[in-house]
Parts: structure tokens; sequence; C-alpha cells
């Protein structure tokens, strides 16, 4: 019987499964958002949510404890200046988990993880006005350049 047993085991030994932890909770803090298996997903959320709480206090020593539990600086430093202070006001639940389905491939569930409180933008294409003005004159010059069509039947001999 599983009574009291917290932790997700993912398959791995202990090292690889707090890297892989550490490195996906890095990756929602570069990324807003990422996407994952599902498995994967509701092992990093609890993690994920201790670290924004370390982030919430923002003294030097919660710092130092993120920054051994992530291993990525740079990471901890948007966390700290950028993601907590949005989160300022909630008491918890600072991420949300959204199902995907199955994976086409090994028919794994996937899910996508992603902070509640901050948006999201969605990337936006560049358009050159030159890309724009080529893209407009080729349809109306040919248009304009086919005559119509003549029927013309062909007798028979």
């Amino acid at each position: 019987m599983r009574h009291l047993v917290k932790i997700r085991k993912l398959g791995r030994t202990t090292k690889h499964r707090e890297s892989l932890l550490a490195n996906l909770v890095v990756s929602l803090i570069q990324h807003n958002r990422i996407k994952t298996t599902l498995a994967k997903a509701k092992a990093v959320r609890p993690l994920a949510e201790k670290i924004v709480t370390l982030g919430k206090k923002g003294t030097l020593h919660h710092r130092r404890l993120a920054i051994a539990k992530l291993g990525n600086e740079s990471a901890v430093s948007k966390l700290f200046k950028e993601i907590a202070p949005k989160f300022q006001e909630r008491k918890g639940g600072y991420t949300r988990i959204i199902k995907l389905g199955h994976r086409t491939t090994d028919a794994a569930l996937e899910a996508f993880i992603e902070w509640t409180d901050v948006v999201i933008e969605a990337p936006v294409a560049k358009v050159d006005a030159k890309a724009e003005a080529k893209t407009e004159t080729p349809a109306t010059e040919a248009a304009a350049e086919k005559p119509a069509k003549k029927t013309t039947k062909k007798k028979a001999e």
C-alpha cells in the first residue's frame, strides 16, 4: 500500500530525478509554460510552488536556497525580480496543469504546466513592408494579365 507516499519516482534514481525536476522548474521560469508528460508535470508542481514561495520571501538566504535547489542563478534572479512579485497577494496555487491528450509516438499523456498569474504573450510573426507589397502585387497583376479564354470547338472532319 502506498499510504503517505508523496514522492513520484518517475523511474529514475534520486539524483537523476532531482536534476530533472530542477531543470523543468528552470525551463518553467524561463519560458513561463512548458510542455511535458503529465507525470512529470504533476511531479514538478510542488517544487515550483516551493521555489515561488522562496522568491516571495525575497531575502538573501532564500535566494541562496533557491540557487542551491535549481543550480541556475539567472533563472533565480528572474524568479525573484519578475515572477514572485506577481504572486505577492496569492497564498498558493501558482501553477496550473492543462492536459493535452496522448502523444502520437508513444501514447504518453502530455500536459502544459504554466504560471497562473503570468500573462503568456503569443509570438508575433514579423512581416516586412516589402514582403506585404510583394504578396499584394502578384495577385493583382496575375488577374489583370490573364485574358478571357476563347472557347473554340474543333471542327469534326
